[in-house]
């Protein structure tokens, strides 16, 4: 069984000597599977166990970790080499649309031109024999300059700003227009668990509901909210024990997130839980119109052709990119059509999207306004709450037995220890 990527980077960031308590609060793991996914981890990569005379178990990892697991599973050097291959397709993807784009619209005018330069022929012929008046329709390019954006070198030190500021390139930009950017919020229960749980900690192991309401999203109405009904998940993620005050008040210790390997300060996070707003592009102002307008002109350009190929004897007649363009007409129309769409629904349902992120930070906000001016009723209850709280570090000196040894050496060690202790009572007593 392969190890959860999750605990092995907690792990790696708390210095590859955790207590359960540890990794839960830095992954915001539900305490069971930090458990379980610590002895697999240990099971797999060599780590022992340490166990202190309270009964504490301290999990230490060699620092070649990673290194170990990788020579051991296949899946983790797959993953890792998917990771590599994906960057890759998904680069070649975003940039893909844009190419799109671009071939669209050298097909649409090439066809426009080459079918009004026939036509334009065509008539001069008719006129010199006929001895009328010649047609003319004039020739101009209205695309885009692609010397300027398929060239390179078009310009080092545009390119050099682009870099610094960490701009897309134009490529880049119209995947951004037609999808945006991804979600903001991907991560954002394992940001709320992670916050909760360093509340948690902070509050060395013991929490009243308010401290803990800032942080959730709905808290009920009525007898849910009074009854404090929204910190079940809570108790039953870290294993928390409720306790009642002699006022009738409800508090919540955790155990298993009092205990740590190392001295662990205060971290300062958020007062409250705040989603990201949806963006609608990562582009600058300047490539999103430039976007647009190629969107715009790729559309106009495919329903002006259309127009040209309504008498199907030209594309016939003419062959070669006319006909291939007739042969793909639909398919050139829908893309311009779809171009301007999706980006123009997706720009409506970011508006709501966000109304509704904005009106959910706004409760939490409100909920940690309540937190930091107090009345009195929360400051007994924030008080009762503290006599729950403690921090307990596991060091060397606590330990009576690890796995890094055998039992037998252990009990000969600390056999020793006991004689020079008794040694040196003696020695002082004389």
């Amino acid at each position: 069984m392969a190890p959860n990527p999750t605990i092995m980077q907690a792990v790696e960031q708390l210095g590859y000597r955790v207590t359960v308590g540890d990794v839960a609060t830095q992954s915001g793991l539900n305490v069971s599977l930090a458990q379980q996914g610590l002895l697999t981890l240990a099971s797999e990569a060599g780590g022992h166990m340490q166990v202190a005379e309270s009964g504490e178990i301290v999990y230490q990892f060699p620092k070649n970790l990673r290194t170990v697991l990788r020579n051991k599973f296949w899946r983790l050097r797959l993953q890792a080499w998917w990771q590599k291959v994906w960057r890759v397709l998904f680069y070649l993807i975003r940039i893909s649309f844009g190419i799109v784009l671009l071939v669209s619209i050298a097909i649409i005018f090439l066809s426009i031109f080459i079918i009004i330069s026939t036509l334009n022929r065509d008539n001069d012929d008719r006129g010199n024999h006929s001895g009328g008046g010649m047609v003319y329709m004039p020739h101009f390019w209205v695309g885009p300059n692609w010397y300027w954006f398929l060239y390179p070198d078009y310009d080092t030190r545009y390119q050099q700003r682009r870099r610094e500021k960490n701009e897309l390139n134009f490529l880049e930009a119209i995947f951004s227009f037609l999808f945006g950017d991804g979600n903001p919020n991907a991560n954002l229960e394992e940001q709320r668990w992670q916050l909760i749980a360093t509340v948690i900690r902070n509050n060395s192991g013991a929490v009243i509901a308010e401290q803990i309401a800032p942080y959730l999203d709905d808290i009920g109405s009525g007898y849910a909210q009074e009854y404090e009904d929204y910190m079940l998940p809570v108790l039953t993620r870290f294993n928390g024990q409720p306790a009642v005050s002699p006022q009738g008040h409800l508090v919540y210790h955790f155990p298993e997130l009092q205990v740590s390997a190392a001295q662990q300060r205060s971290r300062s996070i958020a007062p409250y839980l705040q989603e990201s707003l949806w963006r609608f592009s990562a582009a600058s102002s300047g490539q999103i119109a430039l976007a647009a307008g190629l969107g715009l002109l790729n559309f106009v350009g495919a329903v002006f052709l259309g127009y040209l190929l309504a008498d199907g004897a030209i594309a016939a007649e003419l062959g070669g990119l006319v006909a291939f363009a007739q042969g793909i007409y639909w398919l050139l129309l829908g893309y311009g059509t779809a171009f301007l769409a999706v980006p123009l629904v997706r720009y409506f349902w970011i508006k709501g999207r966000n109304r509704r992120i904005s009106d959910r930070n706004r409760q939490r906000q409100l909920r940690a306004g309540t937190l930091a001016n107090p009345d009195a009723t929360l400051q007994q209850k924030m008080s009762y709450a503290q006599q729950f709280g403690a921090n307990t570090v596991i060091t060397q000196e606590d330990l009576i037995y690890t796995t890094e040894t055998n039992l037998l050496e252990q009990e000969a060690e600390s056999d020793k220890i006991d004689n020079e202790w008794q040694r040196r009572l003696r020695r002082s007593d004389s």
